[in-house]
């Protein structure tokens, strides 16, 4: 569906995006993950047309985006709806004007049967029938980022982009737009991209994510695979340490995705190897309705080699910690 080769951009002096590769496919939720000022917003506003970029390739649906064919671009964006942080709802007009907004941008009649069918029948998905011809004032911020969803769906379009999306609002109110974003993902079929810098959203809903530092790419893969088992970028981003472990005897790090995580593999150890240990620090985290995590245990030293071993034959993904 999407695909970015070699993207750089830049402001003036200011290397915001370097050498940024990659693809995002077809119906699917595509997590864009980083600090603040890592280049996230910019890559999505690239990706839409919204931002230009010096060099590299942004193909969406095999179609070059380039502000040089302003044609194509305008059909490109009519396909791509965006919510972002602050909603951006204009507060002259009541909820049934913001969603049909769009409509009257491409000039389109909003007052028709089929219209007002389909204007009110996004109202209604986004749980917000009883507030239809409400202020923007009137409303709650998760209200409001359900008005923008519900604007951003209006011209039926095949990609919906989320920039911090949920940013602004408290975690209860966050679970609810996220289980909003799938229900949607599952009957619309829409490809979905988040840019975020909270977990939580990216360990909820997104299929595969990609892990940007200073503008450049520095991880993709599925969340749990790169959120359980990080590599030295993500687990600073994580604030993840093990500073407060055991300096007696061998730690050992296990990580627990897929097939593994449902195994009873510690409590196996101990009784095929006969063997004491203790459990150091552990971290269990729900990825879409499945549990994975990771745990430290120590071991003596003596007892090193038959537990990593073990662990091998097992198939469980270990390292032993400094």
């Amino acid at each position: 569906m999407i695909k970015l080769e070699n993207v750089c951009k830049s402001f003036d002096d200011l290397d915001v995006l370097k050498d940024i590769s990659l693809e995002i496919n077809d119906n699917e939720i595509y997590g864009i993950i980083g600090q603040s000022g890592a280049g996230k917003s910019t890559l999505l506003r690239c990706i839409n047309g919204l931002e230009d970029y010096q060099s590299g390739k942004i193909f969406v649906d095999d179609v070059l985006v380039s502000n040089k064919d302003k044609k194509s671009l305008h059909l490109l964006q009519k396909n791509m709806g965006m919510i972002f942080q602050n909603f951006n709802l204009l507060e002259r007009l009541d909820v049934y004007d913001n969603v049909a907004l769009p409509m009257k941008f491409w000039g389109m009649k909003t007052n028709t049967p089929e219209a007002k069918k389909k204007i009110e029948g996004l109202i209604r998905m986004v749980g917000l029938e009883d507030k239809m011809h409400a202020r923007p004032r009137e409303l709650s911020g998760g209200q409001k980022q359900r008005v923008a969803i519900a604007r951003a769906l209006v011209l039926d379009p095949k990609i919906l982009l989320c920039d911090e999306a949920t940013s602004a609002l408290d975690p209860a109110i966050t679970r609810g737009i996220l289980t909003l974003l799938q229900q949607i993902h599952k009957d619309m079929g829409i490809t979905i991209i988040v840019v975020t810098h909270q977990m939580e959203v990216v360990k909820q809903i997104c299929e595969k994510v990609a892990f940007i530092k200073e503008g450049r790419v520095v991880a993709i893969g599925k969340p749990e695979e790169l959120f359980i088992h990080p590599n030295k970028d993500i687990k600073s981003f994580l604030h993840e340490d093990s500073d407060l472990l055991p300096d007696d005897g061998v730690n050992i790090q296990l990580f627990f995705t897929d097939e593994s995580a449902d195994e009873p593999i510690i409590s196996n150890m101990a009784r095929k190897l006969n063997i004491d240990f203790s459990i150091s620090w552990a971290k269990l985290e729900d990825f879409r309705s499945h549990i994975y995590g990771s745990l430290v245990i120590t071991v003596n030293e003596e007892d090193r080699e038959k537990v990593l071993e073990y662990l091998d034959s097992v198939k469980v993904l270990w390292e032993v910690l400094n």
